[in-house]
């Protein structure tokens, strides 16, 4: 088989999830990423030995990647890994999400700084380190990519997602009334309906 599908699931998710992809992709493998990172600078390892060991057993990568795991996958991938891309509620602007939670939490950069990590009553760790990377390492995306967005995604405004789609001239479709997690019946049909055209 010359294509492979390579699934890279979000936060809480899991490489299981490639299962449910199967039957929109018969000409080509498909398969979960089962992976480890938790930052950018561990995906950018992890992630470019994975797909480059595909690469040589692959004529055509397909990536399909979902909320977090579409921030890892720019973070560490371009043209020469990945043919296309399928990205679900992605996050896109790791900076803006981070500054985001901040405010949720009531903490400044200066506090951040001091303390380097800052444990939220929404469960994530907010990390100075983790900021100052993803100003260092703006992404730089040259692969033709589909987005799906949900209107009421909490995690990514529709402004950023929209310059994002613009910017890396990105084909971009809004499911109204869609949440960041796709999970109910309607929504995964709006999904299924989406890949398949």
């Amino acid at each position: 088989m010359d294509n492979i599908v390579i699934y890279v699931h979000g936060n809480g998710g899991s490489a299981d999830e490639a299962e449910h992809y199967k039957p929109f992709f018969l000409d080509s493998e498909v398969i979960g990423f089962d992976y480890r990172s938790q930052t950018p600078w561990e995906a950018k390892e992890e992630f470019f030995t994975f797909f480059a060991e595909k690469r040589e057993q692959f004529k055509h990568i397909t990536l399909i990647a979902n909320s977090i795991g579409v921030y890892f996958s720019l973070s560490a991938l371009d043209k020469t890994l990945v043919d296309n891309a399928f990205f679900i509620s992605p996050v896109v602007d790791m900076e803006n999400l981070i500054c985001k939670m901040m405010q949720w939490s009531n903490v400044t950069e200066r506090e951040l700084a001091e303390k380097r990590e800052i444990a939220t009553n929404f469960g994530e760790t907010l990390s100075w380190d983790y900021l100052c990377y993803v100003r260092k390492n703006p992404i730089l995306w040259n692969v033709p990519t589909r987005i799906l967005y949900g209107e009421h995604d909490n995690l990514t405004s529709v402004e950023t997602i929209s310059s994002f789609a613009k910017r890396h001239h990105a084909n971009l479709t809004v499911m109204l009334g869609g949440e960041h997690w796709f999970h109910t019946e309607k929504q995964m049909e709006f999904l299924d309906n989406w890949i398949k055209t």
